[in-house]
């Protein structure tokens, strides 16, 4: 299993225009001007190949902070 801070990194590279550097556990990402659905299907296709984890979309809209979302992660492992 990764850790967060190796999940907030491939996170963070799903966005093309946010800096990396903003993107912390804390981050709401919901609140990111870059965030939309499609980044948001990047994830999930992230987590499913990096993690072999299924998030469903109302998991991800329940997630507030990448932690949090990480947690669901960590949760289904």
């Amino acid at each position: 299993m990764k850790t967060l801070d190796e999940f907030v990194a491939l996170f963070a590279e799903q966005f093309d225009d946010t800096d990396p550097s903003e993107i912390t556990p804390t981050t709401a990402f919901h609140d990111l001007d870059e965030w939309s659905s499609l980044i948001g299907l990047s994830v999930i296709a992230m987590i499913d190949e990096e993690f072999d984890v299924v998030v469903k979309g109302d998991e991800m809209r329940s997630a507030v902070t990448v932690e949090d979302l990480y947690k669901v992660i960590v949760s289904k492992a």
